[in-house]
């Protein structure tokens, strides 16, 4: 005798068996999945953290982060807002994040400028220049990022002079192995106006592009784009400065009784990591480069060569534009890299987020867990961002389908 599916649901009671019923739905069958993974997930967490604070709770510890309030009692020798001494823990974690922020965008605004300058010429056909950045490219990514810090902090420090005898440059810029001394910018009354301008500049060029984009495909004509955009980028602000009565003077550096005074000062640290994160880098994203251009099919290039197309806007404007496809996606990768490797200026000296509050600041507190869930949480941070960004950038590029 054959039993059904709704026979074979009904429980003894004669009521239908509800939960057999979702089960068997495959969609209901994936949530109450999901659901009951994540609860074991919790409960993990849950029981690792209950077992931590039982830990510390035997060794006479708390878990709390009070010691945020309390003060930091060291000095950092770099520091983009106002700290002493005596700020709390939470202020010099703040300077740490800033140095690492600092670090890391310089680091990956260079890196992408050398590493794609880097992949075209390791494509030309002067080959002297195509074997110069071969070897940069192999000697570079093919030695420990760390000891080209160590590298680059040494040459620094060892082989620049002492800052009586700094190395000038015009009488503005000087190179001391206590650092790069170069002339402060001091904004008077009245610089907001050539902000302001600035602002109005970039929002014009960025409609301007997108204008001359549409004429192009409506119509086929081109415009100098990168000459107007830059001239009014350049121009208004300099014509309202101007107008405004230039309302900027600089601080020069100049040589005191045992160190030279004033200007901005860059740290050997900070330039030695901002290098040698960058010329570490770039040898990736130049091989990147390299490779989301040779992607693209060579008929391409035969069929803007036949339009009679130089080389370089043929580069421009068809090969860079569909190689971007390719490049972005390992990119990312290479911006997150740059980013977390950051963590080894502690070995300079370069006080970062894990040199203030995953170093000085865990060893004076003993907060070890706390401490290190911040570094933890902001490094996560960091890489969520840059993440984000890319994705959202990989998407507004990527084709369209019509």
């Amino acid at each position: 005798m054959t039993t059904s599916v709704d026979q074979r649901s009904v429980t003894a009671s004669g009521q239908p068996n509800v939960l057999l019923k979702l089960w068997r739905n495959k969609e209901t069958r994936s949530v109450i999945i999901q659901i009951v993974t994540m609860a074991l997930l919790f409960a993990f967490f849950a029981y690792i953290i209950n077992n931590a604070v039982l830990n510390l709770q035997a060794l006479g510890k708390t878990f709390s982060f009070d010691f945020l309030q309390e003060p930091a009692s060291y000095d950092i020798n770099q520091t983009l807002i106002e700290y002493t001494s005596r700020s709390s823990h939470a202020r010099a974690m703040l300077v740490g994040i800033l140095n690492t922020g600092l670090v890391a965008i310089c680091g990956v605004i260079l890196a992408t400028v050398l590493g794609f300058i880097l992949g075209v010429i390791r494509l030309s056909n002067n080959w002297l220049a195509s074997r110069i950045v071969y070897v940069f490219i192999e000697f570079t990514r093919n030695v420990p990022v760390l000891l080209h810090i160590l590298l680059i902090h040494g040459i620094m420090v060892h082989f620049l002079p002492l800052p009586k005898q700094a190395i000038s440059v015009g009488d503005a810029l000087f190179l001391s192995n206590r650092g790069v001394y170069a002339p402060r910018p001091e904004f008077l009354d009245g610089f907001g106006f050539t902000v302001a301008a600035f602002g109005v500049a970039v929002i014009a060029a960025l409609i301007f592009r997108r204008w001359a984009k549409k004429v192009q495909e409506d119509t086929g004509k081109i415009y100098p784009v990168f000459l107007i955009c830059t001239g009014v980028i350049i121009g208004l602000p300099l014509i309202v400065f101007l107008i405004s009565g230039s309302p900027l003077t600089w601080e020069m550096p100049k040589m005191g009784r045992f160190n030279l005074q004033g200007g901005v000062m860059l740290l050997p640290e900070f330039l030695a990591l901002w290098l040698a994160l960058s010329f570490y880098t770039s040898a990736f994203i130049a091989e990147i480069v390299r490779s989301g251009i040779m992607a693209i099919n060579k008929g391409q290039w035969e069929a803007a060569g036949a339009l009679g197309i130089r080389r370089n806007r043929v580069l421009q404007l068809v090969i860079i534009p569909q190689a971007l496809r390719v490049i972005i996606p390992p990119l990312a990768s290479q911006y997150l890299n740059l980013t977390k490797n950051s963590s080894l200026a502690i070995a300079i000296g370069y006080m970062d987020i894990v040199a203030t509050i995953g170093g000085i600041t865990l060893m004076q507190t003993g907060k070890e867990m706390e401490t290190m869930i911040i570094v933890l949480l902001l490094y996560l941070s960091f890489s969520l961002v840059i993440s984000a960004f890319m994705n959202w950038y990989n998407k507004r590029i990527a084709l369209v389908e019509r």
